[in-house]
């Protein structure tokens, strides 16, 4: 079969003016849980675009970590491409692709760094091996071997084997800020469902369907 021929009807629900929230993060909180609820692989993955300066979109998945009224936390080196990306250009999307529920969430806004104190929050959460992953990782930057940050990886859990890592000052975490944010439900023969959210200079949110 031809790529062009794959297709499929999208039948597993609707998406309706009636499960409108007053903020997007409520019907968001929703459809996570759904999503955790339906053993989905990976419900807390996030595809986030970031824009360099010649103004080549890059693209990477990233896990959410923490979700509010706020916004959408993820955690990174800050060395990395994306937060060098994000130190010149702070607008940035997320995607969250629930396809197994024929659904995504998009999300536009700017990103924040976290606190210091927010950063070691999280960080100290983590499993000890991946406290040590994030020293040996400079992540993004070109290593001549596999073998050779493993045992990078070795030299340092033998060096903290029995005391505690400081929280590294090139890793941290990001908050993004949302202005906006479309729900998309798949519907049948391609009459999908969008609601999209806007958010005003007043802090209020307010809501449209779009076509799909």
């Amino acid at each position: 079969m031809a790529i062009s021929d794959m297709r499929r009807q999208y039948s597993k629900g609707t998406l309706s003016e009636s499960d409108v929230t007053d903020t997007p993060f409520q019907l968001f909180d929703k459809w996570l849980q759904d999503a955790i609820d339906e053993n989905i692989p990976d419900p807390t993955a996030m595809t986030v675009a970031t824009v360099d300066e010649s103004g080549q979109p890059s693209q990477r998945i990233v896990l959410l970590k923490d979700v509010n009224k706020d916004g959408f936390v993820f955690f990174t080196n800050l060395g990395s491409r994306k937060a060098k990306e994000l130190a010149l250009n702070p607008k940035v999307s997320c995607h969250f692709p629930w396809f197994f529920m024929e659904r995504q969430v998009r999300v536009c806004g700017t990103v924040e760094k976290l606190s210091t104190s927010e950063n070691a929050s999280y960080f100290f959460s983590r499993p000890k091996d991946s406290q040590l992953a994030a020293y040996a990782s400079k992540q993004s930057k070109p290593i001549s071997s596999k073998a050779l940050l493993l045992t990078q990886f070795k030299q340092l859990k033998d060096k903290f084997a029995n005391k505690e890592l400081p929280v590294p000052d090139f890793w941290g975490g990001f908050r993004i800020v949302p202005h906006q944010v479309e729900f998309w439900q798949g519907g049948e023969d391609r009459l999908h469902d969008r609601i999209e959210y806007n958010i005003d200079k007043a802090g209020s949110w307010s809501t449209q369907r779009l076509m799909p």
